[in-house]
């Protein structure tokens, strides 16, 4: 009976661990994808999978044999949003965003080690970067988003993301190098926002501001993507000073104080 709890809690750990790949993506994620990413068996990964399905928390794609979120997850996801008015309060920042740069503008959130991204908003500007979309995860301090956010945090907790700096970047580590994002920690400090060049995709840029919540704490981020030449140094002054005042703009909404709100 002693291990009831733990059992229970590491199956919790499963499923969660499960719904966050498969929400990455629109179109979800076939079986071999979630074998590799989750670290869990085969068999393991079936049982879970076809209990969520019976749950309507999953769906299977025949055609593509993806699996995909149910739509009990919209359900709970329409509750959730009445508790969490983000989208109310963020949308039109990104429409100016959008509207006055051309470019795609997001919205993220911090979860834990991670940035999430909840909003987007497309430009006017024929060429685009698909780097991001609603649902897809970087590690904190990857991606302008990311950057951003990590640049406010208390030091203790940045030196705790940078101890282990290759596991946590994972996959991003090869260009993300503790050197390079230390001193884009440090630069984003200085200027208010963040720029990422090219380091997630080649040629595809990004700029980051964060938003803080009524502790002070960065807690979300506003930013633009997009091609290079749209992001050349010329023009990262305006675009960043767009990003902060709508992010102070969301900050004083949240009844938040950021940087320059102290």
């Amino acid at each position: 009976m002693s291990q009831l709890p733990v059992q229970g809690a590491q199956v919790a750990t499963r499923i969660a661990g499960l719904l966050r790949i498969i929400g990455r993506k629109p179109e979800g994620s076939p079986l071999v994808e979630l074998v590799r990413e989750s670290g869990l068996t085969r068999p393991t990964i079936h049982r879970l999978l076809n209990s969520l399905a019976a749950e309507g928390l999953l769906d299977h794609e025949a055609r593509t044999g993806n699996w995909v979120l149910g739509p009990e997850i919209l359900l709970m996801g329409s509750v959730a949003s009445a508790r969490f008015p983000l989208e109310e309060i963020a949308r039109p920042s990104l429409r100016r965003l959008a509207g006055e740069t051309g470019e795609s503008a997001f919205f993220s959130v911090r979860r834990g080690a991670e940035t999430v991204c909840l909003l987007r908003e497309e430009g006017s500007f024929p060429v685009r970067s698909f780097v991001l979309h609603e649902g897809v995860r970087f590690p904190l301090g990857v991606a302008s988003a990311g950057t951003a956010i990590m640049a406010f945090l208390a030091e203790v907790e940045q030196e705790q993301l940078l101890e282990n700096w290759p596991a946590h970047a994972g996959q991003f580590a090869e260009a993300h190098t503790e050197s390079v994002v230390r001193a884009s920690l440090a630069k984003t400090r200085r200027a208010g926002y963040s720029v990422n060049p090219g380091l997630v995709l080649e040629g595809s840029w990004g700029m980051g501001a964060a938003v803080f919540d009524p502790s002070g704490r960065p807690a979300w981020a506003l930013s633009l993507t997009g091609i290079e030449p749209r992001f050349r140094e010329d023009r990262q002054d305006s675009l960043g000073r767009l990003l902060m005042e709508e992010a102070h703009r969301i900050t004083a909404q949240l009844g938040g104080r950021g940087k320059d709100l102290l």
